[in-house]
Order: structure tokens, then C-alpha cells, then sequence
């Protein structure tokens, strides 16, 4: 039944009805707060329900950074560039200072070089992790190289979603701006022959609060309550530019797979929620993050994974094998791309960004962007925000991603239908499979792994045996419980797995991508599979015998702590499942 529904909704994929909508949203430029996102906002909501979905057009006050005109001087020449979300407006003098070329900006770029009261010019896209060590290292403006012609708008906030009175003082504190690559290697090979030179840095930028949406479309099951769990299938609406990728036809894939689904209730076994976010590009996630804060409890209780979408469809985006994807949800990340996308997955692990601002309540994720420029042929300009590594084939999405050139022509309506697909056939099994598809066996091997990784340096000086046979048992209850839900039939049997494997979820998976704070968002900069393991990989690179290596070894200790309830909280759970009859 289930494949046979999947083969159906799969062949009436419709990129046609895609790109109607792509028009539409290709009408606007969409900033977060503004009245012609609003309007866009309010074409999805009726198309939503069009297709019987209950919708809600929610709006909250999120703090918004919208950049303006920008301006570098250089003598008597401009030099064209852009300035970015949050970077501090330079007033109508502009900011002056001595340029001095850092290398990528680097720790050990800053360390070697002297930036205090200086302007710092770093090769490389402007993200967080750069700019907040260029102004920790002394520098009052920052000039960051495009790696190629084209000039990405950039959001250089390291806070997740609005700022608290804690982490306000973590907003970026220079004007910040980007050139081309060519103005740059001008700019370096005149300081090599020059030794120095004076700048003026422009740069104009509207930050405070706002008022923003988010649309909320609910779909239930047939015959359930408003308690159900359900699916929650997210994406964000506001945009740089007209943004038609990203993420217009984000936003075209979520209207297609809430139609084709919709068709299908009879058949639903959970609820399907559809979220609509802004803020995302000139918020850092504000809206996500709100939505998180404000619907923590019902989230926990209901909220069974995330399907997160992001840039479906990008012209010449063939490369489906290093979608990201949770460890326990990588089987079902496979399933789809394989069937729908005739490609292996590789299964990657998600990175700190997108709207993933769920993982502190326990809500495992599965997907962000979906196709990818080929490794060979293309520069990987996301590389930096989404994560690099050795052996990927994909590189990012696109030269135009977070540009003026995002628009209809770079979209493909065949590998838009094909992204689109992938996202039907997970959502599906999600909405159907009488047991959820979660798999912690695959995710205990994840964290044995680690583990494993961390042993050699810690022998004789910290005992990690504890969580090691935690994770372990972990391993093979998990194990056994995916055998134990192959043979269930009733559906009394059914709902008591899902039950646990819900309370897994919610003990694990914020071990897994958070520092282990349920109720607060970590900064948006990269992390390490399980962070709290951070204090012991520390303790492992320490000097053994030193006093750094006792301070370490306080942390950990408390670390293993976090680590092995949360995994006795997940084993008591799988046993709840393993007692279905």
C-alpha cells in the first residue's frame, strides 16, 4: 500500500504548478518585515487553503538587521561593494582607518598579524566565525574578498534568532563589507607595494525590532484530535533580492507536497504541519526561533521530526549525495534520495545553520537544501556557512545564492520536480509508516564512534567505560526494538513505540547538536558532533599531568554526567517500547 501510494504522489509531481508559483514569488523582494513579503505571505496562506489546510498568519516582533547602501573609498576611487546584515552603520562621516591584508582571518591569521584600531581585509565570504575574530583581535572595520565576481549578501550575527539582554553584546561591532575578487587582489597587491593604505569604510544599515510573520498550516489526520503528533515541514519565505531559489522554490516544494498529501488524508496516521518562516535571512532564524520559544511545550509533546527545505531546484544542482541528515533519520534519507533520486546518499551530518532551531527541544531533522553544484566543476561558496569536508561531491548551490542574479532562469523545473519528489516520499513515510522511521541503533554507532575516536588519548587518564556501555546497550535495545516494531500489528502496539521512540528522541538529540540546554539556543557557529564530548576531546589534547589537564577533567567529568543520563533516559525508554505486546 504504502509504495504504491508513494509511486502514485511521486508521478504527480507537477513542475508545472511549481513554476506558477515561482512567478509569483519572483514578483517580489521579500525582506523580513516589509509589506511585500507580507503580501507574499498572504498568496501562500490562500493557496494552503485551497488545499483544506487550517492556517494561522502569525505575527511576533523579531529583531531585524536590513542592510543599506555601502561605499569603500580609497584615495579619491570607490571601490563598489556591499555591506551586510548586522554589521554597524559607519554614520554619515563613513569609518576611516589603515588597511591591513589578514590572510582568510584565521585565528592563527590574527595572531600573526596586528589589526588593533585598523581595517582588516580577509579573503572569503563574510560569516560569523570570521567577523567576530577580526573585531576579538582589535580591528574597527573589516573588508572581506568575495572568492569571485559576485558579492553574497550576508547575515554576520553569531546570535541565534533575537538577541537576549545576555547575548546582545554578541552582535557584530565593526562595519562590515564585502568586494569582488578582483578589487581585492588590487587592493593586496597595492599593500604589498605600498605598505599601507588609508579607507573609508560607508555603510548604512536598519537594525532594530519589527514586526514579522509566520504562517502555520495544519492538516490532522483523518478521525484524530488535535493532540496527535504530527510532521512539522518548515522553510523560510523572506529573501535576498527575489530570491527565487532560495528560497521561492523551497517554498514551491511545500506547497506541492502539502497538495499531494492533502489527496492522501485517508491514509495519514499523523498530522502534517506546515511552517513559514522570516527572519531567516535578516534575523538569523528569528522567526524559527520564536516559533521554538513560544510553542515549546506543545512541540515537545507532539512534534515527532522537522523536515527542513531549503534552494529546491537550482540549475545544474545534480548532486543529491551529500544531503544532511540526523543519524537516526539517515535510513529514511537514503530511501528517499535513492528511490526518487537514484543516488547513494552519503548522509552527512547536519551543520549549526538553517532554521534547525528545534534540536534543544529533541526534535530530530532530517534535510536543509537538497541538490548541489558538482564538487568539479563548480566553487563552493555555501562551503563556509554550511560546512565543508573531505570527499563531498557537492558544492553548495549556486554562484547566484544570496545575490540580485537569484531569479526564474535559475531554476530547473525537471531537477525541481526531482528535489520535490525526495521531500514527498520522506514526508510520506513520516505521515504513514505505523511505526516512525527512526532508527538509534544508527545513531548509538554514531556516538560509539566518537567515542572510539577519543579512547587512544584518554587511556589511564579519564574513564569513558561508563558511557561507552550506556551507549552500547543503547545500541543494541535500539537494535532490538527496530526488530521488535517489524512484528508489532495492532495499533495499540504501534503507538506505544512511537511514544518511546519520541522520548529517545527528546533525550538524545540534544545531546547530540546542542551544548545540552533545552530552553536556549547555541551561538551560530559550527560544532562537533555531541558537543558536551567537547570538554573531553580538550582533555585529550591537554599536556597529561599539567594543571590545564585537571581543569579539564572537572568538565568532563560533568559532562559524562549530562551524557550518561541522557542515554539512561533513552535506554528506560526503549525498554517502555520493547514491552508492547
Amino acid at each position: 500500500m504504502i509504495n504504491a501510494t508513494i509511486e502514485r504522489m511521486c508521478a504527480a509531481v507537477s513542475a508545472d504548478a511549481m513554476m506558477q508559483d515561482l512567478s509569483e514569488f519572483a514578483r517580489r523582494i521579500k525582506l523580513s518585515g516589509t509589506k511585500p513579503e507580507l503580501e507574499s505571505f498572504q498568496y501562500l496562506q490562500r493557496r494552503l487553503e485551497t488545499c483544506g489546510f487550517r492556517t494561522r498568519l502569525i505575527h511576533h516582533d523579531a529583531y531585524i538587521s536590513l542592510p543599506g547602501a555601502a561605499r569603500l573609498d580609497v584615495g579619491n576611487a570607490q571601490v563598489p561593494c556591499i555591506t551586510h546584515s548586522f554589521s554597524q552603520p559607519s554614520g554619515p562621516g563613513g569609518l576611516h582607518g589603515s588597511l591591513v591584508h589578514v590572510g582568510s582571518g584565521t585565528a592563527a591569521d590574527f595572531a600573526a598579524t596586528d589589526v588593533r584600531g585598523k581595517v582588516a581585509l580577509i579573503d572569503g565570504i563574510a560569516v560569523p566565525a570570521t567577523s567576530a575574530r577580526a573585531t576579538q583581535a582589535g580591528a574597527i572595520g573589516q573588508v572581506h574578498i568575495s572568492p569571485h565576481e559576485h558579492l553574497h549578501e550576508m547575515c554576520i550575527s553569531p546570535v541565534w534568532g533575537s538577541p537576549t539582554d545576555a547575548t546582545i553584546e554578541n552582535l557584530p561591532r565593526a562595519v562590515v563589507l564585502s568586494i569582488a575578487l578582483a578589487h581585492g587582489n588590487e587592493l593586496k597587491q597595492r599593500l604589498a607595494r605600498e605598505g599601507a593604505l588609508a579607507v573609508t569604510l560607508h555603510a548604512q544599515v536598519d537594525t532594530g525590532w519589527r514586526q514579522t510573520p509566520i504562517l502555520v498550516a495544519d492538516m490532522s489526520g483523518p478521525g484524530s484530535q488535535d493532540q496527535e503528533p504530527f510532521v512539522m515541514f518548515s522553510g523560510h519565505h523572506d529573501t535576498w533580492h527575489y530570491g527565487v531559489m532560495d528560497n521561492g522554490s523551497a517554498n514551491a516544494t511545500m506547497l506541492e507536497v502539502a497538495r499531494l498529501c492533502a489527496a492522501e488524508r485517508a491514509h495519514w496516521r499523523r498530522g502534517l504541519r506546515l511552517c513559514f518562516w522570516s527572519g531567516h535571512s535578516h534575523g538569523r532564524y528569528s522567526g524559527s526561533t520564536w516559533y521554538a520559544d513560544h510553542h515549546w511545550d506543545e512541540l515537545e509533546q507532539r512534534c515527532v521530526a522537522h523536515v527542513n527545505v531549503d534552494s529546491t531546484g537550482g540549475k545544474g544542482a545534480v548532486v543529491l549525495t551529500d544531503t544532511v541528515t540526523s543519524a537516526e533519520l539517515r535510513a529514511l534519507a537514503q530511501d528517499a534520495v535513492g528511490a526518487q533520486g537514484n543516488q547513494t546518499l552519503v548522509g552527512r551530518r547536519m551543520g549549526r545553520a538553517g532554521d534547525q532551531s528545534f534540536w534543544g527541544i529533541g526534535v530530530p531533522s532530517i534535510f536543509m537544501g537538497m541538490g548541489e553544484q558538482p564538487a568539479e566543476t563548480s566553487l563552493d561558496v555555501t562551503a563556509s556557512v554550511l560546512g565543508g569536508a573531505t570527499g563531498r561531491k557537492g558544492a553548495g548551490f549556486g554562484w547566484w545564492w544570496h545575490t540580485p542574479d537569484d531569479t526564474l532562469d535559475k531554476i530547473d523545473p525537471q531537477l525541481l520536480a526531482r528535489d520535490t519528489r525526495v521531500y514527498v516520499h520522506a514526508i510520506w513515510r513520516l505521515l504513514h509508516d505505523p511505526v516512525l522511521p527512526f532508527d538509534y541503533a544508527q545513531h548509538a554507532a554514531d556516538l560509539l564512534a566518537e567515542l572510539d575516536a577519543l579512547h587512544p588519548a584518554l587511556r589511564g587518564r579519564f574513564d569513558t567505560d561508563p558511557i561507552v556501555s550506556r551507549a552500547t546497550e543503547l545500541r543494541a535495545k535500539a537494535t532490538a526494538l527496530r526488530d521488535h516494531a517489524s512484528r508489532a500489528t495492532s495499533d495499540a502496539d504501534h503507538d506505544q513505540i512511537n511514544r518511546a521512540l519520541m522520548q529517545v528522541s527528546r533525550a538524545l538529540v540534544p545531546m547530540d547538536y546542542t551544548t545540552g540546554d533545552r530552553f536556549t539556543h547555541d551561538p551560530a557557529l559550527r560544532q562537533s558532533a555531541w558537543p558536551p564530548l567537547d570538554s573531553l576531546r580538550r582533555l585529550a589534547a591537554a599536556l597529561p599531568g599539567s594543571t590545564d589537564e585537571k581543569f579539564l577533567a572537572v568538565a568532563a567529568t560533568r559532562d559524562c554526567n549530562r551524557i550518561a543520563h541522557a542515554l539512561r533516559q533513552a535506554i528506560a525508554a526503549l525498554d517502555v517500547g520493547l514491552a508492547a505486546t
